[in-house]
């Protein structure tokens, strides 16, 4: 079955560090052109956080620019989120999403199940 699979959610402390995987498992490399990581609270609306696209294009939302680093590893069909100086308001449930093409907007088509992100003392 293809599909994509989160990893590496948890608690954390503010200021810890958390590192999410995404894997296309069952997908053929080089399959997607851009990959993005989106993450929702409830009663609000799933928000893009970064993405990265096959042409080196990358993009984080200003409230993670310094602290969040998104990157690709082709051979392994693998992208990350690595996530530093967290913040309490960075809890949230963080999904990993993919589209064929490389068009630098936040619509994706392909989704994971998510995986829960707490910080909290």
């Amino acid at each position: 079955e293809r599909q994509l699979v989160e990893s590496g959610g948890g608690s954390v402390q503010p200021g810890g560090s958390m590192t999410l995987s995404c894997v296309a498992s069952g997908y053929s490399r080089r399959v997607f052109g851009s990959m993005a990581w989106f993450r929702q609270t409830p009663g609000k609306e799933r928000e893009g956080v970064a993405r990265i696209n096959e042409a080196g294009g990358i993009l984080y939302i200003d409230s993670v620019k310094g602290r969040f680093s998104i990157s690709h590893d082709t051979a392994k069909n693998t992208w990350y989120l690595r996530m530093n100086d967290l913040k309490p308001e960075d809890s949230a449930m963080y999904y990993c999403a993919a589209r064929r093409d490389l068009m630098g907007n936040w619509t994706y088509n392909y989704w994971g199940q998510g995986t829960q992100v707490t910080v909290s003392s």
